[in-house]
C-alpha cells in the first residue's frame, strides 16, 4: 500500500516537471490568441471609430446585429462555403485518394500516383492572391472559360460568373472546392499508408470490388483522418475571407458575403470597429461550439470502439 502511494507520489512529481514545458505555449497563446479576443470581445460593446476614446454603449452592436439582415444572409453564404470547403473536397477526397492508392498505383505505379497527387495539392501551395487572378481570368466575361463554351457550341451558356448575383456564390464555391481538395487528399493518402495492405489484397482475392473495398476497408480505416479534415475545413470555411476578397469583394450586391469579409468592412470602410467586433465575436462563438461538438462527437466515436 505505502509503495502504491510512494510510486503515485513519484509520477506526480515526474508529471508536474512536464508542466514546464507548457509555459512557452501558454504565453505565447495568451498573447497572440487570449489577448486580442478579449480586446476584441471589449470593444463589440463600444461605439469606436478607430481613433479617440471608444464610447460604452452595452449590448447595442448585438441587438443592432441581430436586426441586420445583412449579416444573416452573410452567415447563410457561410453555410455555402462549409459546403465548398469542407463537406465536398472530404467526400471527394477521400474518394481521389482512394482511387489512387487502390488503382492507380497497384497498375500504372506509384511514380504516376506521385505526380496526380502533386497535382492535387498544387492550388495549395499558390498564394491566395495569384489564385484569385488566375480564376478572375477564367471567369471574366472575356475569359477562357467563355471561349471554351463558344468554341464547342454552348455560347449560349457563356456568362458573367462573377458579376451575376445568381451565379457568383456557385462561381467562389467552385473555386474553393478547387482549393481545397488537394488538402483532403493528401492527409486521406497519408492515413492509407498505415493501412495494412493485406486487406486489401484478401478482399480483391475474396473478389470483393473496388467500391466495396472503398466502403468496408478504406472508409473504416481513415476515420481518425476523416474528422480531423472535416474539423479543420470546417473551421477554415467559417472564417474564409481571402477567397471572397480577392474574387468579389462580397458582391455584387452582397451575393457573396461571409461574416469575415462583413467585419473587415465594418473595420476599414465604415469604421464602426465596435459593429464589426461584434460581429466577430459572434463568428468566433459559432466556430468555438461547431469545433466543440466535432470534438465531442469523435471522443464519442472513439469511446464506442474500445
Amino acid at each position: 500500500m505505502a509503495s502504491t502511494s510512494h510510486a503515485a507520489k513519484d509520477r506526480h512529481v515526474s508529471e508536474s516537471g512536464y508542466a514546464l514545458f507548457l509555459i512557452p505555449g501558454l504565453i505565447g497563446f495568451a498573447l497572440v490568441v487570449l489577448l486580442p479576443f478579449l480586446m476584441n470581445l471589449g470593444i463589440s460593446f463600444t461605439r469606436w471609430k478607430g481613433i479617440g476614446m471608444p464610447t460604452f454603449i452595452g449590448i447595442d452592436n448585438y441587438a443592432r446585429l441581430i436586426r441586420d439582415g445583412t449579416f444573416w444572409a452573410a452567415f447563410q453564404h457561410s453555410i455555402a462555403a462549409v459546403i465548398a470547403m469542407a463537406a465536398i473536397p472530404t467526400a471527394l477526397g477521400l474518394f481521389l485518394a482512394a482511387v489512387l492508392y487502390d488503382y492507380v498505383a497497384p497498375r500504372f505505379g506509384g511514380k504516376i500516383s506521385s505526380w496526380l497527387r502533386a497535382g492535387f495539392y498544387l492550388p495549395q501551395i499558390l498564394p491566395i492572391a495569384v489564385a484569385g487572378v488566375l480564376w478572375g481570368w477564367i471567369l471574366s466575361p472575356i475569359g477562357v472559360l467563355n471561349e471554351v463554351l463558344k468554341a464547342v457550341g454552348l455560347g449560349a451558356l457563356a456568362h458573367n460568373w462573377l458579376g451575376d448575383p445568381s451565379t457568383a456564390l456557385l462561381s467562389v464555391m467552385a473555386v474553393m472546392v478547387w482549393l481545397q481538395v488537394g488538402y483532403a487528399l493528401v492527409v486521406f493518402m497519408s492515413g492509407l499508408a498505415r493501412v495494412d495492405p493485406s486487406l486489401y489484397e484478401a478482399a480483391e482475392l475474396d473478389g470483393a470490388p473496388w467500391l466495396s473495398r472503398f466502403r468496408h476497408i478504406t472508409i473504416p480505416m481513415l476515420k481518425p483522418e476523416i474528422f480531423v479534415v472535416g474539423l479543420t475545413t470546417t473551421i477554415a470555411a467559417l472564417k474564409v475571407f481571402a477567397p471572397v476578397y480577392v474574387l468579389t469583394s462580397g458582391g455584387p450586391d452582397n451575393a457573396t458575403n461571409v461574416p469575415s469579409y462583413f467585419a473587415y468592412y465594418h473595420f476599414f470602410t465604415t469604421n464602426r470597429v465596435g459593429y464589426g467586433a461584434a460581429i466577430s465575436s459572434v463568428q468566433m462563438l459559432i466556430t468555438l461550439v461547431l469545433g466543440l461538438v466535432f470534438l465531442r462527437v469523435q471522443a464519442r466515436q472513439t469511446e464506442g470502439e474500445r
